[in-house]
């Protein structure tokens, strides 16, 4: 495994979408474009699947070092109200083009930290979007939280609105991990909020958890899932920390001389892995982790797991519609992004604007690509005899598998591939050799974290 790790640890895409980011054409797109697939979608598809929101909060308390989400730091509440006032105004701008009553499939509140907002203006801000659209039976609503802002209040107060899934940022327990990346919170701050989610009815709870981080050890790593498994929360993400100061600065507060490496990083992952195996947990598609009885694992062996922006879900919309600064939106025809300078995008409301400022109308040969990824990252594993799901350029990725066929990483028949179990930690990898764009145009500089 280890000369595997060195050959095949490069810098790659986590593909949350294809075409990624990067490549996306943002000279042929345009607001209205956008919604004109954002209304074909909905005609389309609303009645039987509902729609996403993902809504970004992106204001913090503190600014943790490892963070490469957009968010804003600052101790001034008064910054809550006009920043719910505008994303409401950007729901109505999207309900002012649709030809009917939303139906929501799901409501997912990321950041930044959501429960820096005051329980009264969450609920301002939920109770808004809801009452112009239909929540359906089976909805499923989520926040993110950090532990440090998250009250019994907040958690009864969502609750009451219908969120049942809660997830925390952990990271790490370890003391002086936590001090080098600024997220100081201890196993009985972590251990109230979990126990008071469970007393009211929260029935999901996830843990973020990273390994790769600065100061890092086998036993930092050991104690912390030590702790982790005393609460035994249904779902755990184990991500591997992508450090990109060249993007992000504040990652510049510590250096590569902090952080594990190469086969020591991967060591991180498999030790957490095996003691999560070990105390019931199942493995879902890359990074995540769930209890047997989880919605996600049952989804997994269904075959109906999804993955967007969002991370990996069991609610599959093909409209996905993101409010707030920086947030992205998903029609599966076309994407688009919002301003990610908070004044820029409130500005850009206020005008009676979306505040879309770029994006990507999918060609036939891109969504034909994103199917294939889409079912290598849920299912690991995809086929296409379908002649929907040819293309030439999905023919053209299959010879760059060949070492990794030889290195039994993945299985290739006629119209059919396999990852093996070997093959696991090299999703991404498998996942480049078809990613047409990237293949036709590397970068000239570095913009991806590596792949293991």
């Amino acid at each position: 495994m280890n000369s595997l790790i060195q050959k095949y640890n490069i810098p790659g895409p986590r593909y949350t979408s294809y075409p990624t980011v990067p490549y996306w054409e943002e000279d042929s797109f345009s607001a209205s474009k956008w919604i004109e697939s954002v209304k074909a979608t909905f005609d389309a598809t609303n009645s039987d699947q509902g729609i996403s929101l993902y809504i970004h909060l992106p204001y913090c308390s503190t600014a943790c070092h490892y963070c490469g989400c957009n968010m804003k730091y600052t101790l001034n509440h008064a910054v809550e109200g006009p920043y719910i006032d505008t994303v409401l105004q950007e729901w109505q701008l999207y309900l002012n083009e649709l030809s009917g009553i939303p139906k929501i499939a799901e409501i997912h509140l990321g950041g930044g930290t959501p429960t820096f907002f005051s329980p009264t203006n969450l609920a301002r801000l939920v109770n808004g979007i809801l009452a112009h659209a239909e929540k359906m039976p089976e909805a499923h609503l989520s926040f993110e939280a950090s532990p440090h802002s998250t009250s019994k209040e907040h958690l009864q107060t969502l609750f009451d609105l219908g969120f049942t899934r809660l997830s925390l940022g952990v990271q790490d327990f370890d003391p002086k991990v936590q001090e080098m990346i600024n997220r100081i919170q201890s196993v009985e701050l972590v251990k109230s909020v979990v126990d008071q989610a469970r007393e009211i009815g929260y029935t999901s709870i996830n843990f973020d958890l990273i390994y790769g981080l600065p100061l890092q050890t086998i036993d930092t790593i050991r104690q912390t899932f030590d702790a982790v498994m005393e609460m035994r929360p249904e779902r755990i993400a184990y991500y591997s920390y992508a450090h990109v100061p060249w993007i992000k600065g504040i990652m510049r507060r510590f250096t590569e001389e902090d952080l594990p490496k190469g086969d020591a990083k991967r060591a991180l992952y498999e030790l957490g892995k095996e003691l999560l195996e070990s105390d019931g947990y199942v493995e879902i598609g890359m990074d995540h982790f769930a209890l047997p009885n989880d919605e996600l694992v049952k989804s997994s062996e269904a075959g109906t797991l999804h993955r967007n922006f969002m991370g990996y879900t069991t609610t599959n919309t093909k409209l996905m519609i993101g409010l707030g600064a920086s947030s992205i939106s998903d029609s599966w025809g076309a994407f688009a992004q919002n301003e990610k300078h908070i004044r820029t995008y409130q500005n850009q409301i206020a005008k009676g604007e979306l505040a879309v400022f770029r994006g990507h109308v999918l060609t036939g040969e891109d969504l034909v690509i994103r199917q294939h990824i889409l079912n290598i990252m849920c299912r690991l594993a995809t086929d296409w005899s379908s002649s929907k799901l040819q293309t030439s350029s999905w023919n053209e990725g299959l010879p760059l598998l060949e070492e990794m066929i030889q290195d039994e990483l993945v299985k290739v028949s006629p119209n059919h591939l396999e990852i093996s179990e070997k093959g696991r930690p090299f999703i991404r990898n498998i996942c480049m050799a078809f990613d047409a764009r990237l293949r036709r145009k590397q970068p000239e500089t570095r913009i991806f974290s590596t792949t293991i």
